[in-house]
């Protein structure tokens, strides 16, 4: 794993997830192997029918948050679109990683979390947390 957004899952339902491969430089490759990059404020965009990566943080000497070309066919690419046009969705990365020699990166069909739906889950792990704690306590009693 080279980079991963911890925050999406907390920020977004996530609905459909997709792979594609990234279009990067000699030095972007090696870079991302050894210090990784900071994908949590990129977001993927569609741009006359070709989709990008745009504000993704790779720690280059040249142009560290450039956007980059991703590599999906043509039918992938009009799904995508179709999907965020009819339900109001955005696409955001989840995590760069390795597959043989390849880059790959995941991304998502997504739709924004409200702030009231943030402090649901928040209360729902809470209590998760409880319960587990209370029920260690019963069973090391026993």
């Amino acid at each position: 794993m080279l980079a991963q957004n911890k925050k999406a899952h907390f920020n977004y339902n996530l609905l459909e997830k997709k792979e594609a491969g990234i279009v990067l430089t000699g030095e972007e490759v090696k870079t991302l192997k050894e210090r990784g990059a900071d994908i949590s404020s990129a977001y993927v965009k569609i741009i006359e029918n070709e989709a990008y990566l745009v504000n993704a943080n790779i720690f280059t000497s040249q142009d560290p948050s450039r956007t980059r070309k991703l590599l999906l066919h043509k039918k992938e690419i009009f799904s995508l679109l179709s999907k965020i046009k009819s339900k109001k969705l955005t696409l955001i990365p989840l995590k760069l990683y390795n597959k043989g020699r390849r880059v790959k990166l995941e991304f998502a069909l997504a739709k924004p979390k409200k702030s009231f739906e943030k402090k649901e889950n928040i209360k729902k792990q809470e209590a998760e947390r409880q319960a587990e704690i209370e029920l260690k306590d019963i069973l090391k009693k026993q």
